[in-house]
């Protein structure tokens, strides 16, 4: 079984969504399912700040040694920050999925309605 931190929610597609305190902000990340099933991450191609995300499309991709796995937005909004520590260290998202790894910052205006709970995703991945 794999982790799923109780506080996150999550897509059907392996991202998690973190609330940011007292805002309309989340953090979006890979699961660590998703980094398992990947393995080594070497690349990891990332939006721009400013650009603008809908709910279940693709906004980046993830590059491992075994393939090419692309990024979909659990939530439409705008992007106001990317991790560009994995610009340098994409290898990150495998040492620390939950944490260091997150991957963009976003503005929320919609699509929370299609995320699961821990439990619901921790079932999904069984």
């Amino acid at each position: 079984m794999s982790e799923a931190p109780l506080a996150l929610r999550y897509t059907k597609e392996h991202e998690w969504v973190a609330k940011i305190e007292n805002s309309s902000h989340v953090r979006v990340g890979i699961t660590d399912f998703a980094q398992s099933a990947l393995g080594d991450i070497v690349y990891v191609q990332l939006p721009s700040v400013g650009d603008d995300i809908s709910a279940g499309t693709v906004f980046g991709e993830v590059e491992s040694t075994k393939s090419v796995s692309e990024l979909y937005a659990p939530l439409t909004g705008r992007v106001i920050s990317v991790n560009a520590a994995l610009s340098a260290n994409p290898e990150i998202l495998n040492s620390d999925p939950y944490g260091e790894g997150w991957i963009i910052e976003v503005e929320v205006t919609g699509g929370e309605e299609d995320l699961l709970s821990a439990q619901e995703y921790v079932q999904l991945t069984a």
